[in-house]
């Protein structure tokens, strides 16, 4: 398998329709297909599939057949024989390669996968589901018996580290396809392309593993394909992360300006297990969202004077060494997102929330010359800012008697997936305008509430536009591709807006 085939396509299907649809689309735009034969629900219906595979005009993919029986963590429940008999009938059908999980493997007499599978190359695996193994030289010594063409191990990897670890050990290994599971590793999953790994599996549709992006995410948002050792890499930090448009507003600008650089959401729990992957991951700078804006402050070798005063940063640069630099254009995106709509000076503004992004809506509209009040759940974190900003805090209950130019929502309350809840009622919202920093979904709860009342609404898409475009020239020394990057972004919150309307199809949900 060349170097330069970076992504391996994974088709998998409960019935042969669906695994044929699958395998046309892979086809069509990648070198490296596996094609999860387990995941059909009996022999008759792997026979169907595989007649169909045959009759098939030779594609020119590497086919990869996989049978996995449920002891290796697959979902065959046939016998050993019978998955034999299958991949068998897979090589005979056009796949020039196999994968046989350990749990087979050990317990056939090589002369019997001679015989059966002798006419394909065999890349030999081990699953570990609930933890890294603790002997990982151990682990591929026992693949590497009887000689397979490659090795495999996919391990759950419950930190970065852990997913270094795995790649660090590959980089020692010759001809091995090194794959950390989970929701944590996932963007390392890409990144592992250049770091010892043979490829990486990205699903046509639905995931075979946990944390794996779809194969159009990989092709087409992430290019892994095109990722290599001289790949500049940024990321977007947070907990939650799932919903970040953020890769798809970054990305789109290095796509327009043809820069080799890509950027990753990573889910961080642990603050400094990201921080100590950094260097290793080759990280030149990277986004900071809840809950980390203000952690993040401690780590930093210098801050930009706003982003101190500010006390939240939102972007950091990594310089030489590891040095960590902070900025905040939460600022700019809050200034843009209201300047065009009310005259900011004098301006009474109610800011619900405390943390980073109410500390960097406060103080953008306090050098803007609104009058700042803030309201939050935390009575004395409300005290704090409304001091710093020269503002008045105010108790929820007394908004009902109170009226503002505007209210902003700078807390989560709302956000994807909790678009049910508000951090204020309807009859709290005396106000002219109400705008809410989230982005996704477009119309939050809030301004659904707001709009019932005939209030003028702003949702977060132009804040998240503007702070993000700025993130990206800061990193960059360039001038961003301002159209392109928004559109992107509209682009991606028109899809996810229709696919909540559509009709959800039930699947089953294989755990590889």
């Amino acid at each position: 398998m060349a170097g330069t085939e970076k992504i391996c396509a994974v088709v998998a299907s409960p019935h042969a329709e669906g695994m044929r649809k699958q395998l046309q689309v892979a086809l069509a735009s990648a070198k490296n297909v596996e094609i999860r034969l387990d995941w059909l629900p009996g022999d008759a219906e792997i026979g169907v599939f595989l007649r169909w595979l045959a009759a098939l005009k030779k594609p020119k993919a590497r086919l990869i057949a996989t049978c996995r029986r449920r002891e290796g963590g697959g979902h065959y429940a046939g016998s050993i024989a019978k998955q034999l008999v299958h991949l068998s009938a897979a090589i005979r059908a056009g796949c020039t390669w196999y994968d046989l999980e350990v749990e087979t493997s050990s317990v056939c007499p090589p002369e019997l996968l001679e015989v059966m599978l002798g006419e394909g190359r065999e890349l030999r695996s081990a699953h570990f589901f609930q933890r890294m193994p603790r002997n990982l030289e151990r682990v591929a010594a026992n693949l590497r018996k009887g000689g397979p063409d490659a090795i495999k191990i996919a391990a759950q990897c419950n930190s970065l580290a852990q997913s270094l670890q795995l790649l660090q050990f590959a980089r020692s290994q010759r001809k091995i396809v090194a794959i950390p599971m989970g929701e944590i590793a996932a963007p390392v999953r890409l990144l592992s392309v250049r770091m010892g790994s043979m490829f990486t599996y990205a699903p046509v549709e639905q995931p075979t593993a946990p944390g794996q992006m779809s194969l159009e995410e990989a092709q087409k948002l992430y290019r892994a394909d095109k990722i290599d050792r001289r790949t500049r890499v940024y990321g977007v930090i947070g907990d939650p992360i799932g919903h970040s448009l953020s890769p798809t507003l970054q990305n789109a600008g290095f796509r327009a300006r043809r820069i080799n650089a890509v950027y990753l959401p990573f889910l961080v729990r642990n603050l400094q297990d990201f921080l100590g992957a950094v260097e290793s991951l080759g990280i030149q700078g990277f986004s900071i969202t809840i809950p980390h804006k203000e952690r993040i402050l401690r780590y930093l070798e210098g801050c930009d004077p706003l982003a101190e005063k500010i006390g939240a940063v939102n972007t950091v640069v990594v310089r030489g060494k590891g040095k960590l630099y902070g900025y905040n254009t939460d600022y700019v995106g809050v200034l843009r997102a209201l300047q065009t709509r009310i005259p900011l000076q004098n301006s009474r503004v109610l800011i619900v929330g405390s943390g980073g992004v109410a500390r960097a809506v406060a103080f953008a509209l306090a050098q803007a010359g609104c009058s700042v009040c803030v309201c939050a759940r935390r009575a004395e974190k409300a005290r704090l800012l409304a001091r710093a900003v020269g503002g008045a805090a105010i108790a929820r209950n007394q908004l009902r008697g109170e009226f503002f130019d505007a209210i902003v929502n700078a807390t989560p309350l709302g956000m994807h997936p909790n678009i049910w809840q508000s951090p204020l009622d309807e009859n709290e919202l005396n106000c002219r305008l109400v705008f809410d920093t989230i982005y996704r979904p477009r119309e939050t709860r809030l301004l659904q509430l707001a709009a019932r009342r005939g209030i003028q609404t702003v949702s977060g898409v132009d804040m998240f536009v503007a702070q993000g475009i700025a993130q990206w020239e800061i990193w960059t020394g360039e001038r961003a591709p301002h159209e392109t990057m928004s559109r992107a972004v509209l682009r991606a919150l028109e899809r996810a807006e229709e696919a909540a309307r559509a009709p959800r199809r039930e699947e089953t949900s294989p755990t590889n």
